[in-house]
């Protein structure tokens, strides 16, 4: 692995959706299989989003959802695994870390099924207190006690 190749960007519209798709499906068992549509909306609703590249090749990716101020939790870490122990997840995550979006923000959360080690290396501490979830189904009704009216947002 040539160093000197390795190259961030944090522009979304560069990222190869097709590129990312198989490094998801090599590198990331709990997001196999995930559509190249569904990539895309994550993308586009995720600020920062960082990729890695070795030339061409794209062989790192994190993104993040944040408020900028109080919460921000990062998602899909992922370093293909020829360049895994190289030090590049860290500084992947690192700049996810630095970034105008997430620099101020009081909490930062992550998932992590098997790497806990490593995000401790950087910094992340076991939490306990937020373990819930809702997974969304399609035939959960919720019944709403008044009737709200969604806008969508011209700009911004």
């Amino acid at each position: 692995m040539n160093k000197s190749q390795i190259q961030f960007s944090d522009c979304k519209s560069e990222i190869d959706l097709y590129q990312l798709q198989e490094l998801l499906n090599v590198s990331a068992f709990w997001a196999k299989g995930r559509s190249i549509e569904d990539l895309g909306i994550a993308i586009a609703n995720s600020e920062p989003v960082i990729f890695v590249c070795d030339r061409d090749r794209l062989i790192g990716f994190a993104r993040a959802t944040s408020d900028a101020i109080y919460r921000a939790t990062i998602w899909d870490v992922v370093i293909h695994p020829e360049y895994q122990s190289s030090g590049l997840g860290s500084k992947l995550v690192e700049t996810v870390l630095s970034h105008p979006r997430m620099r101020s923000v009081e909490r930062v959360y992550l998932m992590t099924t098997h790497q806990q080690g490593f995000y401790k290396k950087i910094g992340f501490q076991p939490n306990t207190t937020t373990t819930m979830v809702l997974h969304n189904q399609p035939n959960l009704a919720f019944v709403p006690t008044t009737e709200v009216h969604f806008q969508e947002s011209l700009g911004g």
